[in-house]
């Protein structure tokens, strides 16, 4: 992508099918919620194949990269990609910059409210947290869109000075005292620590932690914030804004003239180049993190989002195979929707499918298609399959959920 031109002119443009595949793969993976495969693994404890799986379908603890791990980055990754064609199309159809600016913003803070309910769900009172993926792209969302008429060079330049202001600001700021103890943070002696310039991002001892316990004790909580569990934090959405960047620059590439396999030539290339370059910072600058979205990890992620979107505009667009990707495509093109009903009903829909199949079962055959060594995947699909079928039926009678 050269850094010296301007964005495409916008203009009418096709829905890419690859981005809603690929935003549906996405989708479905996350709703499966690891399609039980970490709880199968526990059967077969010497088994390496399971230990792989499990790994894959689960969060890392701390450093390093499992492909649970890039659910969350492709999502915003492809909110950048989808910003340049969204854009075009709006102003195809007339409307102006300042109305598609105060849209913009307006969708900011519907995705913010929306990753505020989600956490408040049970709760006596709201729970004022900013960490899941629809409140982290609405914090983002306004800032990236400032970007999408500046030429690719200024976008850069954004993306890396984000990258390296929120290094430094974790660089500098102080480290605990000798005798800290983690465990007043929710960190077990044994987890992984650093020393050195890594100590700068250990888990709920870091920047982005203490501005955390600063600034969610403004707001209302039923009882003082002190720590988040998982180690997620507010100011994530800094650096996961360049991975958004980064799909901006890649959108704005398949929106250009560049022929169809050149796209995909110059998609793996930036791939791999910033797999290696996310991988060389994570020896040497700072960790790869995805509970904090460290630098490292904005560029190690992205490289893995852009080859995923290589294959999937490879395969669909450009080859043309189209026709097995539809079951994506489904989903994709309701990525709210799903991830709504997914957050909302997944317990619910678990539940009722235990009370309505499972217990019959175990009354006339002694055991339930939920229970034994593979019950966990049984179960998993089973409501993977509900929740793919209200989006099939959204998309037959043409409900689109969009903000």
């Amino acid at each position: 992508m050269p850094a010296d031109t301007m964005p495409p002119t916008p203009a009418p443009t096709r829905r890419l099918q690859s981005l809603d595949a690929y935003r549906g793969f996405v989708m479905l993976a996350m709703a499966s919620g690891g399609l039980g495969l970490a709880e199968v693994a526990e059967h077969f404890p010497a088994s390496e194949t399971w230990k792989v799986l499990a790994y894959q379908s689960s969060h890392v603890e701390w450093s390093g990269c499992a492909f649970w791990d890039l659910i969350q980055p492709s999502f915003m990754f492809m909110v950048g990609v989808a910003l340049p064609f969204s854009y075009a199309h709006r102003k195809s159809k007339g409307d102006s910059h300042a109305w598609i600016t105060a849209h913009a913003l307006y969708r900011s803070l519907v995705l913010v409210a929306l990753g505020v309910f989600l956490y408040s769900m049970g709760r006596k009172q709201t729970n004022f947290t900013f960490v899941n993926v629809l409140a982290q792209i609405g914090l983002g969302y306004t800032f990236l869109f400032f970007l999408v008429n500046r030429p690719n060079w200024f976008v850069w330049a954004a993306a890396l000075a984000i990258l390296a202001g929120y290094w430094l600001a974790f660089a500098l700021h102080p480290l605990p005292p000798s005798d800290f103890d983690p465990a007043t943070v929710g960190v077990p002696a044994d987890f992984e620590h650093y020393e050195g310039l890594f100590a700068h991002w250990n888990k709920n001892a870091n920047f982005a932690a203490d501005f955390d316990v600063w600034f969610l004790n403004q707001l209302p909580h039923e009882k003082p914030f002190r720590y988040n569990g998982g180690g997620y934090q507010t100011l994530n959405f800094i650096p996961s804004l360049a991975t958004m960047i980064f799909g901006l620059l890649a959108g704005r590439l398949l929106m250009g003239p560049v022929a169809p396999w050149g796209k995909v030539l110059r998609l793996c290339v930036a791939g791999v180049a910033a797999l290696a370059i996310g991988y060389l910072l994570g020896m040497y600058v700072c960790p790869v993190v995805k509970r904090i979205w460290t630098p490292s990890w904005a560029i190690f992620s992205t490289g893995w989002t852009l080859l995923m979107l290589a294959g999937f505009y490879c395969v669909i667009d450009v080859a043309g195979w189209r026709r097995w990707a539809f079951p994506l495509v489904v989903v994709g093109a309701n990525s709210i929707a799903m991830y709504m009903l997914a957050e909302t009903l997944h317990h619910f829909i678990s539940d009722t499918l235990i009370t309505h199949l499972d217990r019959p079962f175990q009354a006339v055959l002694g055991h339930g298609i939920f229970g034994g060594t593979y019950g966990p995947i049984v179960q998993s699909l089973s409501v993977l399959a509900i929740l793919w079928s209200v989006c099939y039926w959204m998309w037959r009678k043409k409900i689109f959920i969009k903000i």
